[in-house]
């Protein structure tokens, strides 16, 4: 195999220091001991905010939707709409059953949402109103009785108002102006404000990931995941002035987001290289994205396009984008990535905005083994069985013998009860 990396740079982990461990330790502690008073205080000193209420109130619903444009309002209904789009489509295809496997023996599966899921939405640089859609939408068609938001505070005391009535829009029951760990504290522990919740899941900083880990086991999470990435796969018939268009696109989020491109064109690689630096200028945001390009920018040429395919397949993005003459042709060879933008015409901000594919997607080849949040998020794969006479007879006999060589005396007499049981 033969790869020239043109740009290289050492891959992340989701490795947090022990500062930040202990950090959200200490704020879980104090959200589990003393609820909303340690909420009200952290989100003072970390947020300079003081509220009364944590709760956002009907009348600051009301103040968001009047804040915002009616050409706002449209376009956060319109990325509503799409992702309830597409998610309405999955449940379609996450089937119960329901079979007789041997005479008398009836087994299956049923689909079950959980009952309360508690979903986070990040404030940060840029307060996303993509995000509740992403993460409130499929939870909603799941059937989940209670859905909580939490969202940080801005400067002014409450979440933007864009934010705030996206959240309200994609379907929350209840939002809650509360960020970071202590956020999470909330949902997963419960305080006199927030009822606790069954899963927690949504982006966020490192706190509120490290978090997640620290909650999970009493309460369910997505996945962890650490700051965005992408990785455009091109050949030679592809623009280099579009692949920078799209790599600098990632690179704005934060300076340890993660842009790399594949291609098996060296002339190519080095045409968008020229384009990034030609392009960061003309860019408002051109501090972070530049910073971000040059600590963890990456451009790798293969020989051939099969060990790009593989070499894709190794480094697993959250964001796989492919720019080549047939994007379809390699499809079926693509198997680690959160989501994939087939074409040129098919951005990753599509599916970050408002496409309706999810845009809460794993990162730091955590989709090796994982996808990103879809309805099934919110389900529960629950099995039963069911025998008769005849077929508990037939089943007790090999359980029996089973426990007889474990030695587990007391399930071996429990199976022994069924040999001759006529219910």
């Amino acid at each position: 195999m033969g790869y020239d990396y043109l740009k290289q740079t050492e891959r992340p982990s989701i490795e947090i220091s022990d500062e930040v461990t202990e950090a959200v330790a200490d704020i879980l502690s104090g959200v589990r001991e003393r609820g909303d008073d340690a909420v009200r205080e952290f989100t003072a000193r970390f947020d300079g905010v003081e509220r009364e209420s944590i709760r956002v109130t009907e009348a600051e619903l009301e103040a968001a939707r009047a804040e915002i444009s009616d050409e706002d309002r449209d376009t956060i209904d319109t990325v509503v709409d799409n992702v309830h789009a597409f998610h309405e489509e999955q449940p379609d295809h996450i089937e119960g059953f329901e079979k007789e496997f041997h005479p008398g023996v009836r087994m299956g599966q049923r689909i079950v949402p959980v009952e309360s899921a508690g979903v986070y939405i990040p404030g940060g640089r840029y307060p996303l109103v993509a995000s509740p859609a992403m993460t409130i939408v499929p939870a909603v068609i799941a059937g989940v009785d209670r859905i909580v938001a939490c969202a940080p505070p801005g400067k002014e005391g409450g979440i933007k108002p864009a934010q705030l009535y996206a959240m309200d829009a994609a379907g929350a029951d209840e939002i809650y102006c509360v960020g970071g760990a202590q956020a999470i504290g909330a949902m997963a522990y419960g305080t006199e404000s927030v009822d606790a919740v069954d899963h927690v899941g949504g982006p966020g900083n490192v706190f509120t990931t490290e978090a997640k880990r620290q909650v999970y086991g009493k309460v369910g999470i997505d996945f962890l995941a650490g700051p965005t990435e992408v990785l455009i796969l091109a050949d030679g018939t592809a623009d280099p002035a579009l692949v920078a268009t799209d790599l600098l696109a990632q690179s704005e989020h934060g300076v340890d987001s993660r842009p790399v491109l594949i291609t098996t064109d060296e002339a190519l690689a080095r045409e968008t290289m020229d384009e990034i630096e030609a392009q960061l200028p003309d860019l408002r945001t051109e501090d972070v994205a530049r910073e971000c390009w040059e600590r963890h920018g990456e451009v790798i040429v293969a020989d051939r396009m099969a060990e790009a395919v593989d070499l894709t397949n190794d480094y697993a993005m959250e964001h796989l984008q492919v720019m080549t003459e047939d994007p379809r042709a390699l499809m079926e060879d693509l198997h680690n990535y959160g989501s994939l933008f087939l074409g040129d015409g098919s951005p990753v901000v599509f599916g970050d905005k408002s496409a309706g594919t999810n845009h809460s997607l794993p990162t730091l080849e955590i989709s090796k083994y994982s996808g990103g949040i879809w309805v099934g998020t919110y389900c529960k794969v629950l099995t039963h069985q069911e025998a008769t006479g005849e077929g508990a007879a037939r089943i007790a006999e090999h359980a029996a013998a089973v426990c007889g060589i474990e030695g587990t005396h007391a399930h071996q007499r429990s199976a022994e009860a069924r040999l001759d049981y006529g219910g």
